[in-house]
């Protein structure tokens, strides 16, 4: 997995990309799923889940793409499986905290 930490206003962002999908497009109906245009988003050091699962620990807010990405947060508790999104079978989570 890519992992990528940026800090904005004082506020952790964390990106999270399964590698394999890194570089591709994903299109279902209008949602559209553009990891290509936005590689440079995601693209950060290639990480372990308990990497990722350190930087989730604190974020502001964070941005998950597959299923391994998305399957740490949810081992986290800090989503649901209901709050996950699909475009063409390719899980994305976005997470906020207020």
């Amino acid at each position: 997995m890519y992992l990528k930490v940026t800090e904005k206003e004082g506020k952790k962002i964390v990106a999270v990309c399964d590698t394999e999908l890194l570089g591709q497009v994903f299109e279902e109906g209008d949602a559209i799923l553009d990891l290509k245009t936005y590689q440079s988003f995601y693209r950060g050091k290639e990480a372990t889940a308990e990497e990722v699962a350190e930087a989730l620990a604190d974020f502001g807010s964070a941005n998950l793409v597959g299923k391994k990405a998305v399957g740490i947060a949810l081992e986290k508790g800090l989503a649901n499986e209901g709050d996950v999104k699909y475009i063409k079978n390719v899980p994305h989570l976005q997470l906020y905290r207020i």
